[in-house]
């Protein structure tokens, strides 16, 4: 093998039909939580999700290169899962029920995989850290109300504005019914605001 050329085993696989892979776009902070914005690269859409605000100054300490002289809760997280011989394959926002948020860490020790239940807000705290790939699974996008890009400045100003005012359950008023054909019940108090 020429220097340089990965093999089979060294490139990332493909997502799963119905998953698809997302980066970071932007997090905005407002008085009391943040939102995550997820962009889909092989498309035009923007993934709005609530999260709270120690999430997304974990995520954001990450990104800016802050080094910590003891470990978050999401470096002991993915400690513990190195040490036990696993790596963090990937992240799924997997699903939304009831205007929340579910996804799923994906680990394999190279002979079994785990999948490990997670708000969506850990999950990608981990991914960051781990440098894994960051998945929404296509029902997402569909059940929830998102936004395109390219977004020009005058969106982006607006946006900001309407974002003083905006609360999380107004990115889910047009949420479409679920397969038992019932509306989402309103938005409960408690875990994450996802």
């Amino acid at each position: 093998m020429a220097k340089g050329e990965k093999n089979d085993k060294d490139k990332a696989p493909d997502p799963p039909k119905g998953e698809k892979e997302v980066r970071i776009y932007s997090l905005a902070t407002t008085v009391s939580e943040c939102i995550i914005f997820l962009e889909e690269l092989e498309g035009k859409r923007l993934l709005p999700i609530w999260i709270g605000i120690t999430e997304g100054q974990a995520i954001a300490i990450r990104f800016s290169g802050i080094v910590l002289p003891r470990p978050l809760t999401h470096d002991l997280l993915l400690s513990a899962i190195q040490e036990l011989g696993y790596e963090v394959k990937k992240i799924v926002v997997s699903d939304i029920k009831e205007n929340t948020f579910y996804a799923r860490v994906h680990a394999s020790n190279g002979k079994t995989t785990v999948q490990l239940d997670s708000r969506p807000s850990d999950a990608i705290a981990i991914a960051v850290r781990a440098g894994c790939p960051i998945l929404v699974h296509e029902t997402v996008f569909e059940r929830c109300q998102t936004l395109t890009k390219p977004i020009s400045e005058d969106e982006v100003s607006k946006f900001k504005e309407e974002l003083k005012n905006l609360r999380p359950e107004d990115i889910f008023k047009d949420l479409k019914k679920n397969p038992g054909g019932n509306e989402p019940p309103k938005k409960k108090d408690g875990g994450d605001a996802q």
